[in-house]
């Protein structure tokens, strides 16, 4: 049954056509956590190995023409260019704010758990790029880095190891999403 849209207005839909290339992202984040965490150390995730495979990520995903071509379906609009911007400036800000004060007294714990907190937070507006999941990652990242920062008796492993797992399942679940999503966004009187 097709939805009845009064007369006189037109639909703007948004369309989620880079849902591939944040999966594949999301994916190669985990398994760079994941190297980082078993390298370990003071550091817990060890940093030189996170720097590295963070920065080989945005060269080969991220900054991949070829690998973009692949996995988006199209450009995405101003909008969604200028929320990403936003995200990403965001879990940048936030990094610093939740994390950075822990790094004078090198509680790497606290360090790591404000960064997955940031992260998590960062998703919310990713939700106009990539679709409603990101809401859903947002909060399940959340109340994970949380959870570990508010019973110090948790495992930071066990937080690690929860982070890593749904950054896999979203980014396998975008990867092999197909066709992109759309939203309604607004409407316009036509």
């Amino acid at each position: 049954m097709k939805e009845q849209v009064p007369p006189g207005i037109k639909w703007k839909r948004l369309e989620f056509l880079n849902k591939r290339v944040c999966g594949a992202w999301l994916i190669w984040v985990a398994l760079v956590i994941f190297a980082g965490l078993m390298a370990g150390g003071k550091e817990l995730i060890m940093m030189p190995v996170f720097s590295f495979g963070y920065v080989i990520g945005i060269v080969g995903i991220l900054g991949n023409k070829t690998v973009n071509r692949k996995l988006s379906y199209g450009k995405p609009t101003v909008l969604q260019k200028r929320m990403l911007i936003f995200s990403i400036v965001l879990m940048i800000g936030l990094m610093v704010l939740i994390g950075g004060p822990h790094f004078a007294d090198g509680n790497y714990r606290l360090i790591w758990l404000g960064a997955f907190l940031a992260i998590g937070i960062h998703f919310i507006p990713m939700a106009w790029v990539h679709g409603p999941s990101m809401i859903a990652l947002a909060v399940l990242l959340s109340a994970n880095a949380l959870f570990g920062m508010l019973d110090e008796n948790a495992s930071f492993q066990l937080v690690a190891y929860i982070d890593i797992g749904l950054k896999l399942i979203f980014g396998l679940y975008l990867l092999l999403a197909g066709k992109p999503a759309f939203q309604r966004t607004n409407h316009i009187q036509g």
